[in-house]
């Protein structure tokens, strides 16, 4: 499994747009797709012009192989949607999900 973490800048009065616009064009866009296992989008209750993303993908390769530009035109639309509130990634990543045995 692979994880993608997505750290978002939002103005504190928008985050609850930005949350929502988020799951009705974002994750209904990657639900169509079997790599997508899941999404959670976290809120910081001491920062609240900051969400996170984090949306889990069975592997890299089928994460990638989405098309750039169904990518490209959903960013367009939800960037359509937001109008003129601005927000900004302001950091990624990619994670690999390790599990190790527990002893006992």
């Amino acid at each position: 499994m692979v994880i993608e973490w997505l750290k978002f800048r939002v103005t504190s009065h928008s985050r609850e747009k930005f949350i929502q616009q988020d799951a009705q064009i974002w994750t209904s866009f990657l639900e169509k797709y079997p790599a997508f296992l899941g999404k959670e989008v976290w809120i910081n209750p001491k920062q609240p012009d900051e969400i996170i993303c984090v949306i889990r993908w069975q592997n890299k390769e089928s994460w990638n192989a989405i098309p750039q530009n169904l990518l490209e035109a959903t960013e367009q639309q939800f960037a359509a949607a937001m109008g003129e509130t601005a927000y900004n990634i302001i950091e990624g990543s990619e994670y690999q999900v390790r599990k190790f045995p527990t002893y006992t």
